[in-house]
């Protein structure tokens, strides 16, 4: 295993907001949106060896991004109602561990930077852990459309 910071973790002061561990549902105004969600992999989402398969890791990013949204007062269902729809743009995963069958795994979510004027995409930054244990890191990108797929701007508080 290498030494290399996880995204969600604290780093360098910048000019930008500082990415900072806090605790889930943080109660801190000038915190990014961020949220945990606990998953228990299922036999279902494992390979022969009981390790989960690599493709169940964005439905479980996916499942964190709804929670993060419900918890903010804006559950995407209530978005897409209103013509807001949010597709991925881009996502990647860095694997450190395995995540083994019928463990309970905590799934971090938090808006990995604040959106600018008029933004019509949001980033965030993911962290998976079993027991207190790194297993994985991600990041995505989803740009927010209209009903025809057509890019459009992120209402207010529909990027989490």
């Amino acid at each position: 295993m290498d030494p290399m910071p996880s995204p969600i973790q604290s780093q360098p002061e910048t000019t930008e907001q500082p990415h900072r561990r806090l605790p889930a549902d943080s109660p801190d105004q000038n915190a990014l949106p961020q949220t945990t969600i606990q998953v228990r992999v299922r036999y279902a989402d494992c390979d022969p060896l009981r390790m989960a398969h690599h493709s169940v890791y964005p439905v479980w990013m996916e499942e964190a991004r709804g929670e993060l949204l419900r918890r903010a007062g804006r559950p995407y269902s209530e978005l897409e109602g209103t013509g807001v729809y949010f597709v991925v743009a881009r996502m990647s995963m860095r694997w450190r561990q395995p995540a083994r069958y019928d463990r309970v795994l905590d799934v971090t979510v938090r808006q990995a930077k604040p959106l600018a004027n008029a933004a019509i995409k949001v980033d965030h930054d993911y962290e998976i852990r079993c027991d207190g244990n790194l297993l994985m890191t991600g990041s995505s990108t989803l740009v927010c459309v209209d009903r025809e797929g057509k890019p459009r701007t992120i209402p207010a508080g529909a990027a989490g």
